[in-house]
């Protein structure tokens, strides 16, 4: 089996969430069989496992129309990348294309770090379902990360390909942190600042918490943070970040109170995930793919009400029930974990080229 996995949506100083998934689970795979990752900058390898690479084009390049013709050249069984915009014209490989969620269905502001010719096709391209599709049927296999997103893919029957789970999952070799230690009165919030993440309520729940402290973890433009710093309610406590390190990430979150992500819509939710993981609790907001997630080992709240935000923090006050969610926010984050996705993409490569072998 040659693999070869799209490492190109690697960012260049720390992750976002599809950066930390590709990186993951090529380091994962890569304990079990040979892979070639494929970077567009050397600046990524940073973040990227010690394994080959080869530099191509990025993803944002035109020259991405022709990619298969540059990837027919390296002689993979199979590619997979970690999203579904990959060029395929003329490939001659098996293709497994990833598709996280639809929130950009119902959200159309596209990620501000995106060039602005590609920002107004990003907003085009999520006014139809049609061109998603286009997308997805050139894959052999669709994977994706969640149930809730497969069921929504069949909702809108998004492809006729067969659809298949590749999970997320926390980092590895995470110690949990002593359920017995005091938390500090804080709150912690790890995520991107666009609309559908809801921060807004977050901020004005904080209006029930005068002695907690909202720290907002993740990089923000000052003209968003002048928006957010307008909401803070008088005798809230709120720090901006403006990003932070992976060291100072998990110390924050190891001396917290509650991780609260609050979102409307989300493809999965990483950060939750991360907190269960080390025993932080969660307080997330009522929607399918947090129940998902978290199942019974979170506390979740209306993402409509903000007065709703207190009661729930004020709840893990008590020791008792702050160990006991931590117990079981562990206990849940163990069902999730590299390995087990490396095996999900090992197994639907392998499928892949058989199928292809026999002309299927």
């Amino acid at each position: 089996m040659r693999l070869l996995i799209d490492a190109r949506f690697t960012r260049m100083e720390r992750h976002d969430g599809i950066s930390r998934f590709g990186a993951s689970l090529i380091a994962a795979v890569a304990a079990h069989t040979d892979v070639v990752m494929l970077i567009h900058d050397e600046r990524q390898l940073a973040l990227l496992p010690d394994v080959p690479y080869v530099k191509i084009n990025s993803p944002l390049s035109p020259m991405e129309l022709l990619v298969a013709r540059r990837v027919n050249k390296l002689a993979p069984d199979v590619v997979f990348c970690p999203m579904q915009t990959m060029g395929s014209w003329g490939r001659k490989y098996g293709l497994i294309l990833t598709l996280h969620d639809l929130i950009y269905y119902q959200n159309p502001q596209p990620p501000g770090f995106l060039p602005a010719p590609v920002r107004i096709l990003w907003r085009l391209y999520h006014k139809a379902y049609w061109p998603q599709r286009v997308l997805l049927n050139r894959a052999d296999v669709v994977a994706t990360i969640s149930h809730t997103t497969k069921s929504l893919m069949n909702q809108y029957r998004l492809t006729r390909r067969p659809v298949r789970i590749i999970a997320n999952a926390p980092q590895s070799g995470q110690t949990p942190r002593d359920p017995d230690a005091v938390p500090e009165k804080s709150i912690i919030y790890m995520g991107s600042f666009m609309p559908y993440k809801n921060v807004e309520l977050l901020i004005r729940g904080m209006a029930g918490l005068p002695d907690y402290t909202l720290h907002l973890l993740s990089p923000i433009t000052p003209g968003r943070r002048a928006e957010l710093e307008s909401l803070v309610p008088a005798g809230g406590r709120v720090v901006f970040h403006n990003g932070v390190s992976d060291d100072e990430y998990q110390r924050l979150l190891r001396t917290t109170t509650a991780l609260a992500i609050l979102s409307r819509a989300e493809g999965y939710g990483l950060p939750i995930i991360e907190a269960m993981s080390i025993g932080t609790p969660v307080i997330a907001s009522d929607i399918p793919i947090f129940r998902e997630v978290g199942a019974d080992a979170a506390v979740y709240v209306d993402p409509d009400r903000p007065q709703d935000l207190a009661p729930a923090v004020r709840d893990l006050s008590e020791p008792a029930q702050w160990q006991a969610l931590s117990t079981a926010g562990v206990e849940r984050a163990g069902e999730y974990n590299w390995d087990v996705s490396a095996k999900q993409l090992l197994e639907l490569a392998h499928q892949v080229k058989r199928n292809r072998a026999e002309g299927r």
